[in-house]
């Protein structure tokens, strides 16, 4: 028995009763954050321009308060990375987590205070860590280090008491010291700014440590283990880390991503969802038998959800009292770093309502719904996960987008595929992919029906490194930074394949 080891799960096990409590009283939770939230920014200039003071309830909070998106708070969240007080949260806010969101041309900045990291971002992936022992008695998680996969970040220019970066940057920069102590690499590693050169030191860092866990995302993570075994000149990372039990993963959807971790790894670990954004920490995975996420409802985050089917109707806004199971709802959020009604751009589906769990369907601004056919990045991850199965296939990436034809033939989509390692029957695995996309996904099957509005998919192989290189010349290397999946427009389709061609 490791006595730090007891030590820390027993620390952590404390966490355990307050769980309980938000997962018994939802709506009561959830009202409390509410009021909280309005109560503590009432003296702010957007709490006294939208009356927070005078709101008694979620409905007037709703009527009185308007939704906004990342450019509707941009003005306000310029006017706090200047350094100005009280704007959207009381006090000021020093740490700014720099999102490409879903790699954008341009960079989101969004405001991160000390409450929120520390009410939300770290007290949620500590409720996380409680509940993946509680789950796991025999752990040995803190006889080890754990590895993040982390951004880089810097003061601001002009306000240097102004920190910018990405969210997992911030957040080691203000995790408690002794956490610090299982966690790799150091600071000043994790912090680089040049991404190659960053992998490679983590690589050389971590490759002789008793690695117990590692954290995210899927396409980064799998570049750091590949650089490991050709550092070691290893088979399967569980001849470096043989204690390794734990990858906790987000960001994107991980099952096209499965097989290759189990083959790279060479024996079972845990594999942990979390929604983990640079807006909050909302959900994580509480149960060994499935990846649906339970929402954390008592983390300084107040939500709504509105129902969504490709548009946003903001009239049928609703709490956590009026979501159903099985619906998209695009997700809204308050938090206690002065987010106000934003709409985070996620859409989540709840799988439970008790407790309330969730899982990740895909993005409102990647939805492909051209003819009607209502296609979620849920699908489509799911469609191609099924399809590497069955045919053994590996992916590095993929990328969706439609391809419109004249008024006399039916369209169809395209996916822009990079294997790691192709299937043999390139025309099989596209009709399979097609098949699997129908079996999930009713409305897009009904467009398929006799190819008279969708045609059969077609797969694009691209070069290996494409992807790579379309990340390169956009300046978007980095953990924190991920591949469209789906586009209902062909600009960045036609230019990975532009690319593939020069690479091949």
């Amino acid at each position: 028995m490791h006595p730090v080891n007891e030590i820390a799960k027993f620390y952590f096990s404390t966490r355990t009763p307050a769980i309980a409590r938000f997962i018994s009283q939802p709506a009561e939770t959830q009202h409390r954050v509410l009021s909280h939230l309005l109560g503590r920014a009432a003296g702010t200039v957007y709490g006294r321009e939208y009356g927070f003071s005078s709101i008694r309830h979620y409905s007037q909070f709703a009527a009185q308060v308007p939704l906004h998106d990342y450019d509707g708070l941009k003005p306000w969240f310029q006017r706090m990375m200047h350094g100005e007080r009280d704007v959207l949260w009381p006090g000021q806010v020093q740490w700014f987590a720099k999102s490409s969101g879903t790699t954008n041309d341009v960079s989101k900045f969004i405001p991160l205070s000390q409450e929120g990291l520390h009410q939300s971002h770290i007290k949620t992936g500590k409720d996380f860590l409680s509940i993946y022992l509680k789950n796991n008695p025999a752990s040995r998680f803190f006889t080890g280090k754990g590895i993040v996969m982390g951004g880089a970040g810097n003061p601001n220019a002009d306000h240097p008491d102004i920190f910018i970066g990405d969210v997992s940057a911030i957040l080691m920069k203000n995790l408690d010291t002794w956490i610090q102590y299982f966690r790799e690499p150091t600071l000043e590693v994790a912090l680089m700014p040049k991404w190659e050169e960053k992998l490679d030191r983590i690589a050389s860092v971590t490759m002789h440590q008793n690695v117990t866990n590692l954290s995210g995302v899927p396409s980064w993570t799998l570049l750091l283990l590949k650089k490991v075994l050709e550092k070691t000149g290893k088979r399967t990372i569980n001849e470096v880390w043989p204690h390794l039990e734990l990858y906790c993963h987000g960001g994107v959807g991980f099952g096209p991503y499965r097989r290759q971790f189990e083959d790279i790894i060479g024996r079972y670990v845990h594999y942990q969802n979390v929604y983990n954004a640079s807006e909050g920490f909302f959900a994580w995975q509480d149960t060994l038998d499935c990846d649906d996420m339970l929402l954390h409802l008592d983390n300084g985050v107040f939500y709504e959800f509105i129902p969504f089917d490709g548009t946003l109707r903001t009239a049928e806004a609703v709490s956590i009292e009026g979501v159903r199971t099985g619906v998209n709802y695009a997700l809204v959020i308050s938090t206690n770093s002065g987010l106000w009604r934003y709409q985070i751009g996620d859409t989540i589906e709840f799988t439970s309502t008790a407790p309330y769990r969730i899982r990740i369907t895909g993005r409102t601004k990647q939805y492909i719904n051209v003819w009607g056919e209502e296609v979620t990045v849920n699908n489509t991850d799911a469609a191609i996960a099924a399809c590497c199965t069955e045919t053994r296939a590996e992916i590095a990436e993929y990328s969706v987008a439609p391809i419109h034809t004249d008024s006399y033939s039916a369209g169809r989509h395209e996916w822009a595929i990079e294997f790691t390692r192709p299937p043999d029957d390139m025309p099989f695995f596209s009709t399979l992919l097609d098949q699997k996309l129908q079996s999930l996904n009713s409305d897009y099957a009904a467009k398929r029906t006799d190819n008279l509005i969708l045609d059969t998919l077609s797969v694009a192989p691209l070069a290996r490194g494409s992807f790579y290189e379309w990340m390169v010349r956009r300046n978007k290397l980095g953990s924190q930074c991920k591949i469209p999946r789906l586009s209902n427009e062909r600009k960045m389709i036609e230019e990975l394949k532009d690319i593939s061609a020069v690479m091949r």
